[in-house]
């Protein structure tokens, strides 16, 4: 029989298959191992370079390899490949293709709308990627997992348990024959792939994996698939009231991935005991993924030690445990705190108890009517009895950037402590605590994707050795008599009893997730946001816009004339949309700016611009009279 008759057997059904359909078959299989899990191996398949349309023979080389058939002369036609336009380095915009419907929208700094985004062809990022996604045929293949911007740094292979190699975190090892396929020439500058050291990843694991170069990706933003997210956050597709729900309530907490929830129901299922003791596997096990996820916070934060992360419950036990343990050894009467107008309750209330205990005197830093940090009059407060500052990075209230290396060096100028509050900043902007200096740096795992209960504080080496323990217990001694006790240093020093170990593990998968979607592309999209919906808000009648600084992040606060924040937080709720009404935890800045409460959008990576097209078009019908 000729090659194109090829003829293969159904074991079920013993019926026979072409090879037009097994080509068919396999091209969708490997559609669905653009996010390969432990039962898809990776496929050998030609790529051709960017900008370039393969033609029907090297399309079906792909397939060829795929399947293991040979072809010679023509091969046969095939259908529903699933390829994808790359838009070309100097074009913001592929062209676009007359009848082809977008997969997702595609984020374009230029494009602020999706009306204006027009039908050009949507990337696919397959970061979560969506099944059943149709997408135009006879374009260049996209490349598995790419995401456009920087190519963010590779977690560390674990050392605890062989198990965890796969993105699931279930199963073993796999090891398949042959070469991973080499990364297509873009014509983009390389670098070095990590190394099986340098990287988690179980397909770097493979004994034949090719220490090739890898191409660096651009950084200009251009592709950016919300809609291959969106697939890895369950609750997404949830439904209130009728409507699909639109959450915008960021700022008090974010969804979670499919990844962390799986990864706490692995440690419960495979891993759970305590840790640091006991001689038996589940006790490695434990230990193992607990000090993992330690690893994994210094990472992003950009620590130099695993040593200078604490585990904590989140930002507020991190602040108090400062204010307590550093400040109850340090402060004095008539020694100075300097805080700034901008602060959650959090950041305000634990200085307040701790000045009433010591006799320090706390000052407050003021802000414009914008809500920026008034430099000038913070420096004017610093003088030789400030012993430490205490400053958000981005206001939960307003969304406001603070410039936290200036306060940074000019607390260390007068030489004082300073500590950073990051609950905001953390998933919203990249963060480098060696390069601001910051002393202190707190954050809570619930605002950046990860379990509630769960947070961090980075402490510089000599700002923790000059700090007592806080709690005594477990855990944090190395030999206690009757009569007086020795302390571990840090971490343990500062993690007395048994702590959150269960949502440590998932704190650590939270942030493995955002690094391999790259912070840094993150922050583009999500100013994308912010800027389109700004400007339409702001032309409702009767809308004043709440904190309006030139540096924000992720917040639109806001007021209606003639309605209450709750009655309109309500009327939102009725549309399936979630925001925040009330003072939010931050009266003094509300107050400043003559307000008691104010209705509280916030953004995050997976919310859409047709989602803010949805919440403006319900804010104008509130505003009618006519929700």
């Amino acid at each position: 029989m000729s090659t194109s008759e090829y003829k293969s057997v159904d074991a079920e059904g013993d019926l026979p298959i072409s090879a037009a359909e097994l080509a068919a078959l396999a091209t969708q299989l490997y559609a669905t191992s653009i996010r390969p899990g432990p039962d898809s191996p990776p496929v050998t398949t030609q790529v051709a370079p960017r900008g370039a349309t393969p033609d029907a023979t090297a399309a079906s080389s792909a397939v060829t390899t795929a399947v293991g058939l040979a072809h010679p002369g023509t091969p046969p036609a095939f259908v529903s490949v699933p390829d994808v336009q790359l838009p070309a380095p100097t074009s913001p915009e592929p062209e676009a293709i007359p009848g082809v419907v977008p997969v997702a929208p595609r984020f374009s700094p230029s494009l602020r709308s999706p009306q204006e985004r027009g039908n050009a062809a949507s990337p696919i990022a397959p970061v979560g990627g969506l099944e059943a996604f149709a997408v135009p045929t006879g374009l260049v293949p996209t490349v598995p997992g790419v995401l456009a911007g920087g190519a963010p740094s590779a977690p560390p292979a674990p050392t605890h348990s062989p198990s965890l190699r796969s993105p699931q975190g279930r199963g073993s090892a796999p090891t398949w024959p042959g070469a991973v396929p080499a990364v297509p020439d873009l014509d983009w500058s390389g670098s070095p792939a990590p190394s099986d050291d340098a990287a988690g990843y179980y397909f770097l694991q493979t004994p034949t994996a090719p220490a090739e170069p890898t191409p660096a990706l651009p950084d200009n933003h251009e592709i950016f698939d919300v809609n291959a997210i969106r697939a890895d956050f369950p609750i997404l597709r949830e439904t209130v009231n009728g409507k699909p729900l639109i959450w915008f309530d960021n700022a008090a907490t974010t969804q979670k991935p499919q990844s962390v929830i799986d990864r706490l129901a692995y440690f419960y299922a495979h891993e759970n005991s305590n840790i640091h003791r006991a001689a038996h596997e589940l006790a490695a096990r434990a230990t193992d993924a607990y000090e993992d996820a330690r690893e994994a916070v210094r990472r992003f934060i950009g620590a130099s030690k695993a040593e200078e992360i604490i585990f904590v419950r989140g930002t507020t036990e991190a602040i108090n445990l400062v204010a307590y343990a550093w400040g109850g050894k340090h402060l004095g009467p008539g020694d100075e705190i300097v805080i700034t107008h901008l602060e959650h309750h959090a950041n305000i209330v634990p200085w307040q108890l701790i000045s009433q205990q010591t006799g320090a005197v706390l000052k407050v830093a003021p802000v414009d009517d914008a809500g920026n940090l008034l430099l000038s009059e913070f420096e004017d407060l610093l003088g030789p009895r400030t012993k430490l500052v205490a400053a958000t990075q981005v206001s939960n209230a307003l969304g406001t950037v603070t410039p936290v290396k200036t306060i940074v060096e000019l607390g260390h100028r007068y030489g004082a402590r300073v500590l950073i509050d990051g609950a905001q900043s953390i998933p919203h902007i990249a963060i480098d605590v060696a390069e601001t200096g910051a002393d202190f740096f707190v954050f809570s795992g619930h605002k950046i994707y990860g379990p509630t209960g769960i947070g961090a504080l980075y402490g510089r080496e000599d700002a923790l050795a000059e700090t007592p323990p806080w709690q005594g217990g477990g855990n944090m001694i190395a030999d206690v008599t009757l009569e007086r006790s020795l302390y571990q240093g840090p971490p343990n020093k500062f993690e007395a009893g048994t702590g959150n170990i269960a949502d440590a593990v998932g704190l650590g998968e939270a942030l493995r997730y955002v690094e391999r979607v790259g912070i840094d592309r993150i922050a583009a999209y999500e100013h994308a946001l912010l800027e389109y919906a700004t400007p339409r808000l702001a032309a409702i009648p009767g809308v004043r816009l709440v904190g309006t600084a030139e540096e924000k992040a992720s917040v639109l606060s806001f007021v209606l004339a003639g309605h209450e924040p709750l009655e309109v937080g309500k009327a939102l709720n009725a549309e399936g949309i979630a925001v925040r009404a009330g003072h939010h935890c931050a009266q003094p800045i509300l107050r400043r700016l003559g307000l008691e409460a104010t209705v509280r959008p916030s953004f995050a990576f997976y919310n859409t611009f047709e989602e803010i097209d949805v919440f403006i078009d319900a804010v104008r019908r509130i505003a009618e009279g006519s929700a």
